[in-house]
């Protein structure tokens, strides 16, 4: 995985109003979940980030480990979740989970499809279902993305997540979720009837000359 450098400032003030007048400045609030607990419940670190540092974390397709700079606390995290408002689309609140060498993780990646499927080639439309896949592993061992060869993929076939194996990582998804399929298109069904037909009249052609054979 990428890496990404974020610095933040410690919220002593929590609450609506408070958060209200954070976001008046410019600034983000945000909380990091670690694994310290009260009452069975994460405890969470409150702090608040500007809307630059956040930016290139936040739009983005790339999935990042992060590295957080609060106050001078160093911690390593992922993003857990994002809040944005119903209307404007503005940036409203960021979770962050802290994660460590040992303690695995589960989160999204993306599925890239690489090569031409060969029933693209015959006229289908590749259709990707599901953009990311649910991985269970030590943040260092998760990749970018989960690189799936659909060149063997055939018209009216899937890829299901079942049907996927990557080293060091456990998919979660369930097995039966279909990544990516190829569809039947027009053009497709038009290929194949004249294929057929072509075959007809050869199989027509071929008797007709036999025929005439046993005539003579």
């Amino acid at each position: 995985m990428k890496e990404i450098n974020v610095s933040g400032k410690k919220r002593e003030v929590l609450g609506k109003k408070a958060s209200k007048a954070l976001r008046k400045e410019g600034l983000v609030p945000c909380n990091l979940y670690g694994e310290a607990k009260a009452d069975g419940k994460p405890v969470a670190m409150a702090f608040a980030c500007t809307m630059n540092e956040l930016r290139k974390l936040v739009y983005t397709p790339h999935i990042y480990v992060i590295n957080l700079n609060i106050d001078g606390e160093h911690h390593t995290a992922i993003l857990k979740e994002l809040q944005f408002h119903p209307v404007t689309d503005a940036l409203l609140h960021v979770d962050f989970l802290e994660v460590n060498d040992q303690k695995p993780i589960t989160i999204g990646i993306p599925v890239k499809l690489n090569g031409l499927a060969q029933g693209v080639r015959d006229g289908g439309r590749m259709n990707l279902s599901i953009r990311k896949i649910d991985v269970t592993a030590p943040y260092q061992n998760i990749p970018e993305h989960l690189d799936i060869d659909v060149t063997k993929l055939r018209l009216g076939k899937s890829i299901k997540v079942g049907d996927l194996h990557f080293d060091g990582i456990e998919l979660t998804t369930s097995k039966n979720v279909v990544v990516c399929s190829v569809k039947m298109t027009r053009q497709a069904v038009d290929s194949s009837a004249t294929t057929e037909e072509a075959a007809a009249d050869d199989t027509a052609t071929a008797a007709d000359a036999t025929a005439a054979d046993a005539a003579k």
